[in-house]
């Protein structure tokens, strides 16, 4: 279900990352895990931001047996993000995955009316992780 080009020398709870993936599609995820400056790279030829970010989704075009699109996770944020909060990279790891993938399905939590961040609750309650990115961004 889960395609992974892991570019770093770090490992994670992917076991998890697969349980989230089959909640919520039947498709295939490219998943790319890389670090802060490749992503940034990234970032600034796909969405001409120059800066490393922590999660960047690519929706495929729809077509029967297509995958549902590519996935990166800079484990430079993962491992940053984990320690400020006091949690375990396997959390923030999933948090992104779980966000990342909500992206890849089309929802958009900048312009929907709060869709996205309910989606977000109901799964990191059903998986037991800490507040998403979007509760997180709001202050919650």
């Amino acid at each position: 279900m889960i395609e992974l080009d892991n570019r770093t020398d770090k490992t994670y709870n992917f076991s998890l990352l697969d349980q989230i993936a089959h909640d919520l599609t039947d498709q295939e995820i490219e998943l790319i895990l890389t670090d802060n400056s490749e992503i940034a790279e990234i970032n600034r030829e796909f969405r001409n931001i120059d800066k490393a970010t922590d999660v960047l989704s690519f929706p495929s075009d729809p077509f029967p047996g297509a995958p549902i699109g590519s996935m990166v996770i800079s484990v430079d944020k993962v491992a940053s993000v984990a320690h400020e909060l006091g949690h375990s990279e396997n959390d923030e790891i999933a948090l992104l995955f779980i966000h990342g993938l909500l992206h890849l399905k089309g929802f958009d939590h900048e312009i929907d009316n709060g869709e996205m961040r309910q989606k977000e609750v109901e799964l990191i309650e059903k998986f037991n992780l800490p507040k998403s990115l979007i509760v997180r961004t709001l202050g919650e």
